[in-house]
């Protein structure tokens, strides 16, 4: 896969673009200004493996908190502004390591100079993002609505405005929640911009319809080598979103490491609650850090065959299961200690 190459750009301790491997980020659904609530779910974000955590700056009170969460967190911190550019100011001087503005709503070219100023001041990168559904009503009554040409020419518009300010420290991110629109969006600005782009289906929806959406989406535009940071966009619980995006990426070869489970579709011949033991699994091997694949079957007909690939593997059968490693049936243990021998031996696992 020939990845775009694109300018280099550091956030906090984090570089995207160049040869740098695809970031993950996700964004807090909590109050900025509960520090205390805000660095909990960073944290548990952290654990799971995001690499880059965005947070909303509505208020001066919420600009203030960034220090404070700063000091109890590992990743790079983005502030979210909208509308009020001295947000964008007091999330920069309280430590911010990117700020995320779109440049048609900050007001007046003096009000985006200032926020210019203060970045370039700080040396913060600034990603300037556009959505589907803040297009300008010029370009909405140029291309008949929104479209793909009417986004990229927004963001584009956007980037020289601040590149005419004498800065270029930048991300760009254009987003849409239709996927098809957002991946021609992303294949006519990867052409024409220098700068990482980080992507994303914006308001993708629930955890299930939101993923289906992103795979499908993210799956397409990173395949085409485009893209070096990347968001889930899920109603729910966001460490779910770092879970999304990591065998996103993994699937499709852009990273290693951590355990993935494949599991049977179940039939008539499962005589074992096969779904609640893949759920389980699943869950479970979160705890290990091994770059190795965990097959759960339902089955000891067809179980050790289709576990084979899998570097171990369980397969029900009447009330019992057998363990498998590399499609060799190891040991036969009873149902209700199936999920305790497979955690058993990836304790044991030597990496």
């Amino acid at each position: 896969m020939l990845r775009q190459k694109a300018k280099e750009i550091r956030i906090g301790d984090v570089i995207i673009g160049g040869e740098h491997p695809v970031a993950i980020q996700s964004m807090t659904n909590t109050k900025t200004e509960d520090v205390k609530g805000t660095v909990e779910q960073i944290l548990r974000l952290e654990a799971a493996g995001c690499e880059i955590v965005r947070c909303t700056v509505p208020t001066q009170e919420a600009a203030r908190a960034l220090k404070e969460i700063k000091r109890s967190i590992h990743i790079p911190l983005v502030a979210d502004i909208h509308f009020d550019y001295r947000m964008a100011i007091a999330a920069i001087e309280n430590g911010a390591d990117k700020i995320r503005i779109n440049p048609g709503n900050i007001g007046a070219a003096e009000r985006l100079r200032a926020v210019v100023d203060k970045a370039k001041e700080y040396d913060v990168p600034i990603r300037v993002g556009v959505n589907s559904g803040s297009l300008e009503k010029s370009l909405l009554e140029k291309y008949g609505g929104v479209t793909a040409d009417g986004i990229v020419e927004s963001a584009l518009d956007k980037v020289r405005m601040i590149e005419d300010m004498d800065y270029d420290n930048l991300v760009v991110s254009i987003k849409s929640s239709d996927v098809m629109m957002c991946v021609k969006a992303h294949e006519m600005i990867a052409e024409k911009c220098p700068y990482p782009l980080h992507v994303g289906i914006t308001e993708a929806g629930t955890v299930y319809s939101g993923n289906i959406k992103s795979s499908i989406g993210l799956g397409i535009i990173l395949y085409e080598g485009i893209g070096n940071t990347i968001r889930v966009s899920l109603t729910g619980d966001p460490v779910e979103e770092i879970r999304s995006a990591k065998l996103i990426l993994k699937t499709l070869g852009l990273r290693k490491g951590g355990i993935e489970v494949v599991s049977c579709p179940t039939c008539g011949r499962t005589q074992i609650d096969l779904i609640g033991l893949a759920d389980q699994v699943e869950s479970m091997v979160q705890e290990f850090p091994l770059d190795i694949k965990v097959a759960v079957m339902g089955c000891v007909v067809n179980g050790p065959g289709e576990a084979k690939e899998a570097d171990i593997g369980i397969a029900g059968g009447k009330g019992e299961g057998l363990l498998i490693k590399k499609g060799t049936i190891v040991k036969k243990v009873k149902e209700d200690e199936l999920l305790e021998t497979l955690r058993q031996e990836l304790q044991n696992w030597e990496k």
